[in-house]
């Protein structure tokens, strides 16, 4: 599918992966809304004025805020071909927590943050996806669903991530197989690193992880472009899971 006049939808609006997917849909002829509880904070304000990406306020996890979203965007834009699911759902108050300390609280949030939030937008999509004529490409729309290693791997200290990812693969696999044929691709995208976002100096880094070296960390910008290119494959030769890891990432 090629970009023009079509719409992108990234739902989790973020300076990373979701800001870098916005400036290069932007930049190839898509109209493009970025959804976040907090539209006015500063990195939409910025993607808005630089590259006129739409800023909208979802919260993800209520079913009556994202069909709002999609409603207005399709109103404003048009029916959405390339969604993008962005939302991590983790806080710093559930990040490696043991089994017993973890509360029980921040890990419901985080289900919901995640997965729970995967399933309202995924069902969103699809069904405005589902709504179009099939064009002669074959092919409706994309759903991408950005998750973590912890989708193959429930790792210590993180058992309420392990919960979140998990259940989130499992939503990806099971709208790939019955969407598939309906003409929607759907893409499962863990990320296997730490994602180095760019500093105002122009270093990345990743709060915990500390500054990027020789390549160490996922690049946003690239991984946008992945997620661009999975949108744009033929549907003979659709990829379902795509993992994304640096070179040196011990796996």
């Amino acid at each position: 599918m090629s970009g023009s006049n079509e719409v992108a939808v990234i739902v989790g609006g973020g300076p990373g992966v979701s800001a870098s997917c916005a400036r290069l849909f932007a930049a190839e002829g898509m109209q493009v809304a970025i959804a976040a509880r907090t539209p006015s904070k500063g990195v939409l304000a910025q993607l808005r004025e630089e590259c006129d990406v739409r800023p909208f306020e979802c919260d993800a996890t209520d079913p009556g805020s994202v069909d709002r979203l999609f409603s207005a965007v399709e109103s404003e834009f048009g029916t959405p071909s390339l969604v993008v699911h962005n939302i991590d759902g983790r806080t710093r108050g559930i990040f490696r927590k043991s089994i017993t300390e973890a509360d029980p609280e921040l890990a419901k949030a985080t289900l919901m943050n995640s997965a729970f939030s995967a399933f309202i937008v995924g069902q969103r999509a699809a069904q405005a996806m589902l709504a179009r004529d099939l064009p002669e490409s074959g092919q409706r729309g994309t759903i991408l669903f950005t998750n973590a290693s912890a989708a193959f791997k429930g790792y210590p200290r993180s058992g309420a991530f392990a919960i979140a990812s998990h259940g989130k693969a499992g939503l990806a696999q099971s709208m790939a197989r019955e969407l598939g044929p309906e003409g929607i691709h759907v893409v499962h995208c863990p990320i296997d690193a730490a994602i180095g976002n760019t500093r105002e100096d122009g270093k990345r880094a990743h709060w915990l992880a500390g500054e990027a070296t020789d390549d160490n960390m996922a690049d946003p910008a690239r991984i946008a472009e992945t997620y661009l290119h999975l949108h744009r494959q033929h549907r003979s030769t659709w990829t379902f899971e795509a993992v994304m890891r640096p070179w040196v990432e011990n796996w």
